[in-house]
C-alpha cells in the first residue's frame, strides 16, 4: 500500500489493522488523514478483508476533527461532506471492521467509530459528540448512526448536550460490545477477527450486505443470498466436515 503519513497500516492475510498516528494532534481526524483512510479503502474494496481501526498513542483514540481545519471551511466544504464521505465508505467496507478504542473517542472520532461494525474499548475509553459547543452539527454520521446504536431518546439528548458517555455508559447501552482493560484492548479486538475469520468469508460477507441493507430489501435479500451460498463450494465442505464428525 502507499505511504502514510497519518496512519501506520499493517496487512495481514486476512485483515488490516489501521493505527491512527498524529499523537502530537491526538489523532485529531484531518484532511490528510481522509484522504489516507480513502486509499485504505480503495485496497479493501479491490481485495476484501477484515479491518481493525485503533489508535497509536496510549490512551487515545481520536480526539475528534482537526478543529484548525474546520474553522477554515466553508458551506461547498459541507456539502462535499469530507469526513461523512469516508466513514461511509467505511461502513459500507464489503468485510466487517472493529473499533479498538482507549481513551476519547469525541467528535469525528467517535463518529469513525460507529462507522465499524464492532466496538471494543477500555475501561478509560469515553465517547461524545460535543459539535453543538462548537456551533456546528454533528455531521459526519452521528446525527442517523448514533440514533441506531443507542436508540433516539438517548442519542438527542448526548446529541443537543454534548455529554460524554463513560466506558460503562458505553456498554450499558450496548454501543460497545466489550470493556476491558488497556492491555487486553488489541488481543481481544484481533480474538473477535479470528473468531469471524474462521468462518466462511461469502456467507460474513453477504451477511454483512444483508444487515445493514434497508429493512424493505429484508426477506428477498436474504433468499437471495442463501440462494448464493447453498451451492458454494464452501458450504458442502463445512457441511460435510460438521457431517464426518
Amino acid at each position: 500500500m502507499s505511504t502514510y503519513r497519518t496512519l501506520r497500516v499493517e496487512e495481514r492475510a486476512d485483515r488490516v489493522v489501521v493505527t491512527l498516528d498524529r499523537p502530537d494532534k491526538r489523532n485529531a481526524i484531518g484532511a490528510e488523514t481522509v484522504d489516507e483512510l480513502h486509499q485504505v479503502c480503495d485496497r479493501l474494496e479491490r481485495e476484501p478483508r477484515l479491518l481493525l481501526v485503533t489508535g497509536g498513542a496510549d490512551g487515545i483514540f481520536a480526539a475528534g476533527a482537526d478543529i484548525a481545519e474546520l474553522r477554515d471551511r466553508d458551506r461547498y466544504d459541507a456539502l462535499a461532506g469530507i469526513n461523512h464521505t469516508v466513514f461511509a465508505r467505511i461502513r459500507a467496507l464489503p468485510m466487517p471492521s472493529v473499533a479498538a478504542v482507549d481513551g476519547p473517542a469525541l467528535g469525528g472520532g467517535a463518529e469513525l467509530a460507529y462507522a465499524c461494525d464492532i466496538r471494543i474499548c477500555t475501561d478509560r475509553a469515553f465517547f461524545g459528540q460535543p459539535e453543538v459547543r462548537l456551533g456546528i452539527v454533528a455531521g459526519a454520521g452521528a446525527l442517523h448512526r448514533l440514533p441506531q446504536l443507542v436508540g433516539e431518546s438517548l442519542a438527542k439528548e448526548l446529541l443537543y448536550t454534548g455529554r460524554r458517555l463513560t466506558a460503562t455508559d458505553a456498554l450499558a447501552v450496548r454501543l460497545v460490545s466489550a470493556v476491558v482493560p488497556p492491555a487486553d484492548l488489541l488481543a481481544t479486538a484481533h480474538d473477535t477477527l479470528d473468531r469471524i475469520a474462521r468462518n466462511s468469508p461469502l456467507a460474513v460477507r453477504l451477511t454483512k450486505l444483508a444487515v445493514d441493507s434497508p429493512a424493505d430489501a429484508h426477506p428477498q435479500l436474504e433468499r437471495l443470498a442463501q440462494a448464493v451460498l447453498f451451492e458454494d463450494a464452501e458450504k458442502y465442505r463445512r457441511m460435510d466436515d460438521f457431517l464426518a464428525r
